[in-house]
């Protein structure tokens, strides 16, 4: 687990509201306070969608793609949040190409979730990463494997950050 302070929120939200970076991700949850505080359960309501054989539900949660529209029009405005927290989930198909490039020893299906939680305070935005299991495991490779892939993200994406 490692902890990064976004350098400038105004590229950081540029790519995480308008752009495509943060596509591979979905939304477990999320709270944004502005003049109303909204909280979202990313969850996927599949009972919603029982008997349409057109629509394909791969996650138990939406994808950040289909979501950040709805979080950018609750950000959006002549005054910034108050604070927003979203807790994202690296795709399960990544998580798996991710471990396997890495040559990790410990199976994807152990690892329940890569995660990466975004908390903004009203003045600065700190992401803080995360690995939960299925199961209790005493080895931490694949924590570290996702400290260093998240660096490297940011980096190529040009999101600029500090460790805390």
């Amino acid at each position: 687990m490692q902890a990064l302070k976004v350098s400038s929120m105004k590229s950081f939200m540029n790519h995480l509201l308008a752009g495509t970076a943060f596509d591979n991700f979905l939304l477990a949850e999320g709270t944004i306070s502005t003049a109303n505080t909204y909280t979202i359960d990313g969850h996927i309501n599949k009972e919603f969608y029982n008997g349409d054989d057109t629509v394909s539900l791969p996650y138990d949660f939406a994808t950040w793609a289909e979501m950040k529209s709805l979080m950018f029009n609750l950000i959006k405005g002549k005054r910034t949040p108050l604070y927003f927290k979203f807790v994202l989930h690296f795709k399960p198909e990544m998580v798996s190409k991710l471990l396997a490039a890495a040559g990790c020893s410990i199976p994807a299906e152990q690892v329940k979730a890569l995660v990466l939680t975004i908390k903004y305070d009203g003045g600065s935005a700190v992401l803080t990463t995360g690995t939960a299991f299925h199961t209790f495991v005493m080895n931490k490779e694949p924590d570290i494997i996702w400290d260093k892939a998240i660096t490297q993200f940011l980096s190529k994406e040009g999101i600029e950050f500090e460790l805390l």
